[in-house]
């Protein structure tokens, strides 16, 4: 299991309808909370020395019962959470404590540190309900995150929910298999059914749903794989149809090329399948893995095949697809940022430039029989760029083999390690210099080679820096 960044808090839903909660303060911030919990459909006390006018007005329309007094230890006895939004320290600090001795959720307004909950920045659609939250550590942020959700969720999508909840049990019983039901669903979501609940015509929505579910029931699900490219590593360069794929696969397979922070964007409850696929290290062999994908998809499920950069640059998807049409399989490829540009990019390094190539080559530093047979006479020629991926092991035997075929031996060279992400790291030399620049380093894969006088604009355009710098 990958360890990411534990979280501060963790987000749940409170059911707080008719039950009862307490407010410690009576002021303008107190009112805010105050309307919150009703709207839940608390029961809400107000305790607090004075009580402003804006609190007294809720009295009657959120059935408040106040109680006009200092707050005592003794309280908060009884109730479900607790909410202290006064300016006194003395008196957060009694609510705090009383709250934690009586385990009671307590939130202490603008002051994280005492507080067991916190009040996220809500989007209400209900019964669909949004929140964001900073953990207490930027609430402005959380707030303009809200608005920007708030704009890409549309209020009808309350009705849309509330719809689909009306026909749930007539769904669960024509359609009887739970993964059968989710792609139902999202289809229904994302279909004219959804678009006729955004454009007001609730009447027609609900005729094309009751006519999806009796098209729906009885069917088999065909299952399907998606190849899809993943990219250089950084999670915010997947493409938008990735990122919808992925969101409604049912199993994910993937390697070591992809990054922990792709997979966490991955359905929630997808299972994950690692693969491997390191050199000398492979958990399953390719050909396992294409049999894998087929038989996955042969048992209705959704397929999503991650692999780094782009699946037909040396991510052997090629040989994937081969399989699943040889049984029948539908599939979609998904291309990605290949490594080349994404990793090059993000080191300032143009893979062409008039004044230095006017042409790329690509090229594998591990054949399938494990050795490095190139064109060396063509790779040698002046005035392109030579990209190798995998080149990390040979790379000693990679520069020799170029000086002895007639590359200069100050021939710039690059090697980047973990491209886009924050930890890349851009190692220079040339094809005489770097191979012993490298051995005396820690070198974590993924990895890729830039050879060309091209490497020598790296100090003047490198833009974006990580967390290692050479």
């Amino acid at each position: 299991m990958n360890h990411r960044n534990e979280m501060d808090y963790f987000p749940v839903f409170v059911k707080l309808k008719d039950q009862d909660c307490l407010v410690i303060g009576a002021g303008e911030i107190a009112a805010r909370k105050i309307e919150l919990l009703a709207r839940a459909g608390a029961r809400i006390t107000v305790i607090a020395n004075e009580i402003s006018h804006h609190v007294a007005s809720l009295e009657g329309p959120c059935s408040l019962q106040i109680q006009q007094k200092p707050f005592a230890a003794a309280d908060v006895c009884g109730f479900r959470l607790v909410v202290s939004a006064t300016d006194n320290k003395e008196t957060n600090q009694l609510v705090a404590n009383a709250a934690e001795t009586q385990n009671i959720l307590v939130n202490v307004v603008d002051n994280p540190e005492l507080c067991s909950f916190i009040f996220p920045a809500i989007i209400d659609r209900s019964p669909i309900i949004a929140a964001v939250s900073s953990g207490g550590a930027a609430p402005v942020l959380a707030r303009l995150l809200r608005a920007k959700i708030e704009t890409i969720i549309p209020p009808a999508y309350g009705r849309l929910a509330k719809l689909a909840e009306s026909y749930r049990d007539d769904v669960k019983k024509h359609i009887k298999e739970p993964a059968q039901r989710r792609i139902f669903w999202e289809n229904i979501f994302q279909g004219s059914v959804a678009e006729l609940v955004f454009a007001g015509n609730q009447k027609e929505a609900e005729q094309q749903l009751q006519q999806a579910i009796i098209k729906q029931a009885g069917t088999v699900t065909q299952g399907e794989v998606y190849l899809i490219g993943a990219g250089p590593g950084a999670p915010d360069l997947l493409t938008f149809r990735a990122l919808r794929l992925m969101q409604q696969a049912d199993v994910i397979v993937y390697d070591h090329l992809v990054s922990p922070e792709i997979i966490d964007l991955a359905r929630r409850d997808s299972e994950k399948i690692y693969v491997g696929k390191q050199r000398d290290k492979h958990t399953l062999p390719q050909e396992s893995i294409n049999i894998l994908l087929a038989d996955l998809a042969k048992a209705g499920k959704r397929v999503v095949r991650l692999k780094g950069g782009d699946p037909f640059i040396f991510g052997r998807g090629g040989e994937e697809i081969e399989t699943l049409m040889e049984q029948g399989i539908s599939f979609q490829v998904v291309p990605g940022i290949t490594a080349a540009s994404g990793c090059a990019t993000y080191a300032g390094i143009p893979l062409t430039h008039r004044d230095h190539a006017q042409s790329c080559t690509f090229v594998t530093g591990h054949l399938k029989d494990n050795s490095i047979n190139l064109n060396w006479t063509q790779l040698a020629a002046p005035n392109q760029t030579i990209v190798i991926y995998m080149g990390l092991v040979g790379l000693e035997k990679i520069c020799a083999s170029l000086i002895a075929h007639g590359s200069p031996k100050d021939l710039p060279v690059a090697l980047i390690q973990q491209g886009t992400t924050v930890n890349q790291r851009v190692i220079t030399g040339t094809l005489e210099t770097l191979p012993a620049t490298i051995a005396s380093l820690d070198i974590k894969p993924p990895t890729l080679i830039i050879i060309g006088t091209v490497v020598t604009l790296h100090d003047k355009l490198k833009w974006f820096h990580g967390s290692h710098e050479d």
